[in-house]
């Protein structure tokens, strides 16, 4: 079975943790290791996050003496994109030693008219206090909101559209390679007269993720964040989870669009586009959930 699994950023780095290279390397193992027996009996492609790593960068760019002005989202999607690939590619390549694995810097068309650009709403960078969070926004012109208990900035997240390099990745599947692609939702890009041309935004993982898994005949999406799966009443004391569910039972109800959202909508998108099963829930429970046994599974209505 052909299986598109897209980790949350939180794979990768916990709320509050600091972001060391070795702490993400730490993470992205334990990551690794929940994906072997997908991978063992799959085909198997995974996509990630990078909203922390992509705004460290981003304050790591802003601060640079040399720069004359701070370095394009597009060009700091590309750099996590090498930077992340090449520990799930290292960690994949020891725990399944002798299977072929790539990674492939991937750009995502994206349409420059897309109101999204208007309406920031991607989370990118470290957590702040509301009063820290509210002062940088003045001083940096950034846009910021309310994240769970948190603060952080946020940055235009529009639709994408198709992935400039889709063939590479049918080419290295249909070898018999894993593949990590489109990494924090790919590079994102225009296209016009004068060819591809990168834009200042962040594409949401999980919408690409279900344009990928759509394009390549995917017949299994699995969305893995950091609960055990989608719930009625997030946060709250009468929070209670979803099992088995319909895209259209789900379209129903209301989820944060910072959040669960996205991947309520590309788990709904993909069912819908193909007739296959998505599942949204925890990493630990990568192998129950492509099952079926666990965390909340959308299947055609």
């Amino acid at each position: 079975m052909r299986v598109v699994v897209a980790l949350g950023g939180n794979a990768l780095l916990e709320r509050s943790e600091r972001p060391d290279a070795v702490v993400q390397q730490q993470h992205v193992e334990r990551a690794v290791e929940a994906l072997a027996p997908i991978a063992r009996d799959h085909e198997l492609l995974v996509t990630h996050g990078n909203g922390p790593q992509v705004g460290l960068l981003a304050l790591e760019s802003e601060k640079d003496p040399a720069l004359v002005r701070p370095y394009p989202f597009d060009v700091l999607v590309a750099q996590t994109q090498g930077m992340i690939g090449y520990w799930v590619l290292q960690a994949l390549e020891n725990v399944l030693p002798g299977r072929r694995a790539s990674a492939v810097v991937t750009q995502v068309v994206v349409d420059e008219s897309d109101p999204a650009f208007g309406l920031p709403t991607k989370f990118v960078g470290p957590s702040y206090d509301e009063d820290m969070a509210k002062r940088l926004a003045m001083r940096r012109g950034w846009t910021v909101r309310k994240d769970g208990s948190t603060w952080r900035r946020v940055v235009a997240s529009p639709e994408p559209t198709d992935i400039v390099e889709l063939e590479s990745v049918r080419a290295l599947l249909a070898h018999g390679s894993l593949v990590v692609c489109a990494g924090g939702g790919g590079v994102p890009v225009v296209r016009g007269r004068g060819g591809l041309r990168g834009v200042e935004a962040v594409v949401d993982k999980d919408l690409t993720a279900a344009l990928l898994a759509r394009l390549i005949g995917a017949e299994a999406l699995v969305i893995l964040t950091d609960v055990a799966a989608v719930e009625l009443g997030h946060g709250t004391a009468d929070a209670r989870p979803i099992g088995h569910t319909t895209a259209a039972a789900l379209r129903s109800l209301e989820f944060p669009a910072g959040s669960m959202g996205p991947k309520v909508e590309a788990a709904c998108r993909f069912v819908e586009a193909t007739g296959g099963t998505a599942a949204i829930g925890s990493l630990k429970d990568a192998e129950l959930l492509l099952a079926r046994k666990v965390g909340t599974i959308v299947e055609p209505d």
